[in-house]
Formats: C-alpha cells, sequence, structure tokens
C-alpha cells in the first residue's frame, strides 16, 4: 500500500501534558492498555506559559503524544478527561496527512484490537 493512497487508514497523534513524569506515564500507560492509542511518546519536561484564571503562569510540563486511529479519538479523548487531573486539560489532536503505510496499518491495527 502506497504512502498517498486514499486507502491508508486514518490516524492521529493526540498531544496532551501533565505536571509529573508518573502522571504522563500512567496516562501513556492506560490509553495503550485499553487499545485507544497504539503508542504514546513522553518527552522530557517542557516549560509551559499559559493564561489561566486572569494570570500569566509558567510551569513544567511532561507532553505525551498519542498514536491512534481517527475512529478511537472519542474514546481516547474521553479516557483524557476522566483520567486526568487537570480541570481543563490540554487535548489537541492533528491528523497524520502521510506516513509510512506499514506504520499506519499498525496503528490501526493496535487500536482495532485486530
Amino acid at each position: 500500500m502506497d504512502a498517498y493512497s486514499p486507502a491508508v487508514p486514518h490516524a492521529l497523534t493526540v498531544l496532551t501534558t501533565t505536571d509529573t513524569a508518573a502522571k504522563a506515564e500512567a496516562l501513556a500507560r492506560g490509553a495503550v492498555e485499553a487499545r485507544l492509542a497504539a503508542c504514546a511518546q513522553i518527552s522530557a519536561p517542557v516549560t509551559s506559559v499559559y493564561r489561566w484564571r486572569n494570570a500569566v503562569e509558567t510551569a513544567q510540563e511532561w507532553q505525551i503524544v498519542f498514536k491512534t486511529g481517527q475512529r478511537r479519538y472519542p474514546e481516547l479523548e474521553a479516557y483524557l478527561l476522566a483520567a486526568h487531573d487537570y480541570e481543563t486539560p490540554e487535548i489537541i489532536a492533528t491528523p497524520l496527512v502521510l506516513g509510512s503505510a506499514a506504520y499506519l496499518e499498525w496503528i490501526e491495527a493496535e487500536t482495532s484490537g485486530r
């Protein structure tokens, strides 16, 4: 299957952040165990600067990037909202426009339970 083929499964990367490495690993592991994501990558701490409740805040956070099938996004979002301890967690999905056909098929297989 060609990476340019419309038959390539629809895949997403979904980004969230949390305030500790342990929480990041728990969110990642829970999503992968539930087959809501094929994998999740946790990045070293980043510095986030944001406006929250009329104040500019700075915090150290860990980013988690999930790879999932587009059809699993609603369940992954629901999981993150339920499991996350932030009042308004960052949950951003970006479609994968191109990629290795074999990798995209792997994401689809892992998130469909095949």
